[in-house]
């Protein structure tokens, strides 16, 4: 709560206004979470298109909209719950593999990846505590032949599902921890027929309410946006995900000098060195889609990010060289637990899923902190107090960073609600409609004040119209060429942490590794940019031809 309350005010920010729209779809049509139309990629969809999401976290949201109402502060409190009982079952759940349980709690919580997801209203951290709950019940359940906590923890298990589709992997998780256990299928094994149940029945539902089964699709669509974007080697694909493992559990960095040799943790320096100039100097591509803008914004900062670079990587090859330690003990079914659920994590994010990006790697954050905490026990009993005040000092430093970086985020979320209401309040009683790219929490806010997303198949913008463009958006196009142009004005805001969650020219990437190889990059303090352009004449923009043109015909304009 100390970490997070202060910024339970921030504006909805990336994909919250995702769970805010469907949240109040639910609240007046609670049967029927994605029934409604959206402009979000390039032009309007069935929200049933648009998210690949499950609605649990949904209903969450609208439960929490229509007892304390909208506004940013409510649902940001309404999250903190799902955040506490993460934070209370990794610790619970710490308790059984280490005799160091509160610094395995921390090292999981003082991490940007769990900060960051945290002060958002999105389904990454409600799923994960679903996730432990049910991984603790199951457990524990296990252990005293309790049917009560086996059900339960099925149905939280469920409940992981149905706020993310990733919470799934938990069940063949949890099912071969059971098989290593007991060396055989029991009846236990059939408690996991309820989450396979009733994630069918959800198929089945959303296939007669909206003609497609979303699981599935989900699964389809994500495999399909490797193709569409263009697939960057396994090599790179790897090398990234290593560094956002690294740099979203970065207590894993910290305390890396307390529980390595200091040549090994040498070595692992020198290897994320290499790494580093293996994707910095071109040695390896980004793919046809990331290639040109990252490889231009990696050689501009060439020493400052190539040095960030090189802490990642080496960082996130500990975390893997604990899990695979653990997976060498594989006779032990603890240690045959967390070391699949960190590297089952680590290959779903690097070769399965449609991008990189840290809510993916979230999930292995509590078993990579329990693994830290067991690495600190080897130590030898009489240096262990010795270290106390070494370890704590680490942990307080990472939780400093995490924390000033979840701030970072927030002044970002929060510029572009400010730059909605001052283009609402130059505009309002100007003559002429607001049009205006981009999507995150910028569409939000200005959708919240009459302004209209541009539909790429159908808008067409009148003279006089004002058209505003954000520079770091998502997608957010060229510029119209200046004949279609009465008047340009530039609406700046300057961002005042050296630090950023989303930035190419630093090579931030904490939402989607198409943006660089890194999940939060240190540099100069950022300025957001929006571009305001009158229009002297109707003018529409035609995906076919990728330009803007005339509203009245389609001949093709040359763009700058």
């Amino acid at each position: 709560m100390l970490c997070l309350l202060p910024f339970s005010g921030r504006a909805f920010h990336v994909d919250d206004p995702l769970f805010v729209w469907s949240g109040q779809q639910i609240a007046k049509h609670p049967l029927d979470p994605y029934g409604f139309q959206v402009v979000w990629d390039n032009f309007s969809e069935p929200m049933s298109e648009i998210t690949k999401n499950p609605p649990l976290a949904c209903y969450y949201v609208a439960a929490i909209g229509s007892v304390a109402g909208w506004s940013e502060r409510a649902l940001h409190l309404g999250f903190l719950l799902p955040a506490i009982a993460l934070v209370l079952g990794t610790y619970r759940l710490s308790m059984r593999f280490t005799r160091l349980p509160l610094i395995a709690t921390l090292a999981a919580l003082l991490t940007p990846g769990v900060l960051v997801s945290a002060s958002s209203v999105m389904c990454d951290v409600m799923m994960l505590a679903f996730w432990i709950w049910a991984a603790v019940l199951w457990l524990e359940g296990f252990d005293q032949g309790k049917r009560s906590y086996l059900i339960a923890s099925s149905l939280l298990l469920t409940s992981a599902a149905l706020t993310k589709y990733f919470g799934i992997c938990l069940l063949p998780l949890l099912l071969t921890y059971s098989i290593a256990r007991k060396r055989r299928l029991g009846w236990w094994a059939l408690y996991f027929l309820l989450p396979i149940v009733l994630l069918g029945a959800y198929q089945l539902w959303t296939t007669i309410l909206y003609g497609h089964a979303m699981f599935s699709d989900a699964l389809n669509w994500a495999q399909a946006q490797r193709v569409i974007n263009g697939k960057a080697s396994p090599l790179t694909s790897g090398l990234i995900a290593v560094s956002f493992t690294g740099g979203c559990t970065f207590s894993a960095l910290l305390l890396s000098p307390f529980i390595w040799p200091w040549r090994k943790f040498a070595s692992g320096l020198l290897i994320g060195g290499l790494c580093s100039c293996a994707l910095v100097m071109g040695w390896v591509s980004f793919g046809p889609f990331a290639e040109d803008m990252v490889r231009q914004s990696l050689q501009t900062h060439l020493y400052s990010t190539g040095f960030q670079l090189s802490l990642a990587i080496a960082a996130g090859f500990a975390i893997l060289s604990i899990a695979g330690f653990a997976l060498r003990k594989w006779r032990d079914p603890e240690s045959l637990l967390l070391g699949l659920w960190v590297s089952g994590t680590f290959i779903f994010t690097a070769f399965v899923n449609w991008t990189i990006n840290a809510r993916s790697i979230l999930p292995l954050i509590p078993a990579a902190g329990i693994l830290l905490a067991q690495r600190l026990e080897r130590v030898s009993v009489d240096s262990l107090p010795q270290l106390r005040r070494k370890v704590a000092l680490a942990l307080v430093l990472s939780g400093v960073v995490s924390i000033w970086l979840v701030k970072a985020d927030s002044d970002w979320a929060n510029s572009a609600q400010d730059a909605a209401i001052f283009i609402h309040h130059q505009t309002e009683n100007q003559p002429g409609a607001v049009w205006f790219q981009g999507h995150w929490g910028f569409q939000y806010y200005m959708q919240a004040m009459g302004a209209r997303p541009v539909d790429f198949l159908r808008t067409g913008m009148q003279r006089g119209d004002l058209l505003v463009v954000p520079e770091n958006n998502a997608d957010a196009y060229r510029l119209p060429k200046a004949q279609f142009i009465a008047s340009t004005n530039l609406l700046e805001i300057k961002l005042p942490q050296p630090i950023s969650t989303m930035r190419w020219r630093s090579g931030a990437a904490f939402y989607a590794s198409f943006y660089g190889p890194l999940p939060f990059a240190f540099g100069a303090s950022e300025t957001e940019r929006y571009y305001l352009f009158r229009l002297s004449q109707p003018l529409a923009r035609r995906i076919a031809y990728g330009g803007w043109h005339p509203a009245k015909n389609d001949s093709k304009v040359n763009l700058k």
